[in-house]
């Protein structure tokens, strides 16, 4: 049984992320386009039976490219969304910086909300409580399914801290997460452990080859 977390292709990074609806770019389709193609090309070894993702557009677009591959539909949910940031959601950096100097997740006290947000320890136990149930979940079910979840950033490196038993801050040092990186964790003895990091294959493979989009 595993789980395969995806962060989403790269989107438009002249704006502010978090609760932001903003797509893919081009580039970001061509990413999980080729992502869906590998997944394909490999799913004897993956054998992904099922697609969960964020319903924020960036990692709602990645998903639909995985899933036209693999012939899966997509569940789409609030539960594994990046950190609610309020009002600059979507808003170009220039602007925000103007209407709100300094106004960074990372600036954040734990407890101290964005406008119209949420906080980094909301955020946190958000995820965190998403996080187990899915786990519960998967857990009462088939042992062979295994299951992607397109997600975020933000949110893959609470899952990592989580697993490996270090306390979370917004200040922490993130675990890398390329754009449409997978990440690897499955159930072992009785409990959920990490078995591969940021892997980028399907990228770095297509690169090699000199394939461009």
């Amino acid at each position: 049984m595993a789980i395969y977390f995806i962060r989403h292709g790269i989107d438009d990074e002249g704006y502010r992320g978090g609760w932001s609806q903003r797509g893919l770019v081009v580039e970001g389709y061509r990413q999980a386009e080729r992502l869906g193609c590998y997944l394909k090309e490999n799913q004897t070894s993956y054998k992904i039976t099922r697609i969960l993702s964020s319903d924020l557009q960036r990692a709602l677009d990645t998903a639909n490219e995985i899933a036209r591959a693999l012939s899966l539909r997509v569940e789409s949910s609030p539960n594994c969304r990046e950190t609610n940031n309020g009002v600059i959601a979507g808003m170009p950096h220039e602007i925000a910086n103007e209407r709100y100097p300094g106004l960074y997740f990372s600036a954040l006290r734990m407890d101290e909300r964005f406008p119209g947000g949420e906080s980094p320890q909301e955020f946190f136990t958000r995820i965190s409580i998403s996080f187990s149930k899915l786990c519960n979940e998967l857990e009462s079910t088939d042992p062979k399914e295994n299951v992607i979840v397109v997600t975020h950033g933000g949110v893959i490196n609470v899952i990592y801290h989580i697993l490996k038993g270090i306390p979370w801050t917004n200040k922490n040092d993130h675990f890398a997460a390329s754009y449409t990186s997978i990440h690897k964790i499955e159930y072992q003895v009785e409990k959920w452990v990490v078995t591969a990091e940021n892997l980028t294959e399907h990228i770095s493979s297509d690169q090699a080859a000199g394939i461009a989009h």
